[in-house]
């Protein structure tokens, strides 16, 4: 667990552990088709907002049989003899194909024999079957020959129509689709024929355009019906493309021959009454005008394979799906480095929107260019790395920040505990704060004839008197820019210049006369206490001070459990001389300030101070220069002779 511990303050262990789990969930969801619907509607969307293309010209003409042509003509289903004249109408202006979108499996007198005389003697039209069990066959006629295509149709959950088929097999015989056979024709007069792909010969390839077959797995379907020969449909032609005429008006011949000649021609049911519609990705809800007619459904897709044949466009490629895990894995890094670096709450709302912008424009940007890449998978797993990855930076910092405040939160002003906390990342290492070598300000204070003092007070009231005092030292040196390392009964260590080191002369100076004046502010407050505690009856205090610079090694210490940021050195060791130095130094004033020579050269001539002597301190054998701290050279009012002052 410690190890654990250590690994995740290694920032990219988390990461990687975060992005990991973030890709196996989504993976997880993806594969187990809970984010399928989302990708089918995100599709759509693309398929919407695509631009619509007007370069190719119109090869479709579609006869729509209405309602008004249902009311006008008086019957339904219509008669062998109507169908027939629609057909002689057609044939007697050279179209290239005829496609009729409408059962003819059972004779519908009058005009049997005719209808079937034009069926057989025209090779250039083809009639539809329904694939299957419980399947509807094409006109007996023509059956078995290359004029019956089947006119089934995948309908996804949700009964969109996306996908469309070329071929189906039963295990003895395979069926060409309506579409494709009408396609054919038109391409076969523009020297366009379908052949097996070089590569792989179980593919088509219609002129130099490979139709790579529809996957169970591919784009944002997940274990989808992948039987027969699948496309997607890309339904690139505009929804008034396709010239239309109603079929009383052809039977009247009022039609433009030129709108006939070389065209593929359909002839369906748009009629509502029959039941012959289908959602598509451009309905943008389930009432009935959001529907598309089957007629013009086929002619989207016979219009898409002539465009593939004369490679005007090409087929809806998918990544595979080797390439969504890693763009998945990516997009969870990606996620990832955005929670754990950036934590400007600003910063990180902009960042997230650019990232779903971002993906979003890609996405888009491929599907132009004819590839479908999933975004939802892959905003998805952006989302939740990057919410996760902010969890577990906040938490994280939380317990930092409970850490450092409570190794300095009560010692330090908020200006410090503000600056630790926006430097925690050069602040701490491995959990703990950074030792580091640094020259610091070290002050020790005591209180004189503490121990007279403990005998006259009860406990309690001494402890009272004592945290008084301890309340009021304290706050004095946080407002000077002092961080309290210690207490020892009734002692005070505290250090100026830290915790970050101070890099500039400049700066060591400032930590320097920092000390001094919190030294000179700790004797003023002891003055004002010792005013409460003489009406109060209370005992009087005085204070010692002892102050050095120099070089420290500061540094957490203890176990992880209690722990206490301090310094260490032989600075610290004579500042506490300092303090004990000379006990009966200026018996008559409540409190003394003594600095070592080390201190003085930062001062810069601001306070009053004089020589006491060149003395070895108790355990040093190296004698320093000892100076007495008077007051602020504008403050100085004490009658000592102006020589004695240095």
């Amino acid at each position: 667990m410690n190890l654990f511990r250590k690994l995740l303050r290694f920032p990219p262990v988390p990461i990687c552990f975060i992005s990991g789990l973030c890709f196996l969930v989504i993976m997880g969801l993806r594969s187990s088709g809970f984010l399928e619907d989302l990708e089918l509607k995100a599709y759509d969307w693309l398929i919407r907002s695509r631009p619509e293309s007007k370069e190719v010209p119109p090869r479709i003409l579609i006869i729509q049989i209405s309602e008004e042509d249902i009311l006008a003509i008086g019957s339904w289903p219509l008669t062998d003899a109507t169908l027939s004249q629609a057909l002689k109408i057609l044939l007697k202006h050279h179209p290239c194909a005829i496609g009729l979108d409408i059962f003819r499996d059972i004779p519908i007198p009058p005009g049997s024999e005719e209808l079937s005389s034009v069926l057989s003697t025209n090779p250039n039209i083809i009639c539809v079957m329904k694939f299957g069990h419980g399947g509807v066959p094409p006109p007996p006629i023509i059956e078995g020959t290359d004029q019956v295509g089947f006119n089934d149709m995948l309908v996804d959950p949700g009964g969109i129509i996306r996908r469309g088929l070329l071929f189906l097999d039963n295990g003895q015989q395979v069926y060409t689709s309506f579409n494709l056979l009408l396609a054919l024709r038109f391409l076969q007069k523009n020297d366009v024929i379908a052949q097996p792909d070089d590569r792989n010969p179980e593919n088509l390839k219609l002129g130099r355009t490979t139709i790579n077959p529809l996957k169970r797995n591919d784009g944002g379907y997940v274990n989808a019906d992948d039987r027969g020969y699948q496309y997607l449909i890309d339904f690139k032609d505009p929804s008034d493309f396709y010239q239309s005429y109603s079929l009383t008006r052809l039977l009247s011949g009022d039609i433009n021959p030129v709108d006939i000649q070389d065209k593929i021609i359909f002839i369906g049911v748009a009629a509502q009454s029959v039941k012959d519609h289908f959602y598509t990705p451009f309905s943008r809800g389930f009432q009935a005008e959001q529907q598309m007619p089957g007629v013009v459904l086929h002619a989207h897709l016979a219009s898409q394979l002539i465009r593939f044949g004369l490679h005007e466009s090409l087929p809806i490629k998918t990544v595979k799906e080797k390439q969504e895990y890693l763009l998945i894995l990516i997009w969870s890094l990606i996620g990832c480095l955005t929670g754990f670096f950036i934590r400007s709450p600003w910063r990180f709302s902009m960042m997230t929107a650019a990232g779903l912008f971002l993906l979003w424009l890609f996405s888009y940007a491929a599907f132009l260019n004819g590839w479908w890449i999933p975004m939802v998978p892959l905003a998805l797993a952006g989302l939740l790395s990057t919410g996760i990855t902010t969890a577990y930076v906040s938490n994280r910092e939380k317990r930092q920040r409970a850490f450092l405040m409570q190794l300095f939160s009560k010692h330090v002003s908020q200006e410090i505990a503000d600056s630790v906390w926006k430097q925690r990342d050069q602040f701490l290492y491995k959990g703990r704060p950074r030792p580091q070598k640094m020259t610091v300000t070290i002050l020790f204070s005591d209180i004189k004839g503490f121990t007279s003092i403990c005998e006259t007070l009860d406990p309690q009231l001494l402890i009272q008197w004592l945290n008084t005092y301890m309340e009021a030292m304290t706050e004095t040196i946080m407002k000077n820019g002092g961080v309290v390392d210690d207490y020892a009964g009734d002692g005070i260590k505290a250090n100026f210049g830290v915790p970050f080191p101070r890099t500039t002369k400049a700066e060591i100076t400032k930590d320097a006369e920092n000390a001094v004046n919190c030294a000179l502010a700790m004797g003023k407050e002891v003055e004002r206490l010792n005013a409460v505690w003489q009406n109060e009856g209370l005992p009087q205090a005085g204070t010692r001070i002892g102050i050095f610079t120099g070089t420290i090694i500061a540094g957490a210490l203890g176990s992880s459990d209690r722990m206490k940021y301090t310094t260490v050195g032989d600075v610290v060791n004579i500042a506490a001389r300092l303090e004990s130095y000379d006990k009966d130094l200026a018996r008559e004033n409540p409190w003394r300030i003594l600095i070592g020579e080390a201190t003085l050269k930062f001062l810069n001539g601001q306070f009053n101070t004089r020589m006491i002597a060149e003395a070895g301190l108790k355990g040093r054998n190296e004698k320093i220069n000892i100076y007495r701290v008077l007051s602020k050279k504008e403050d100085y009012i004490n009658p000592i002779r102006q020589e004695e002052c240095v």
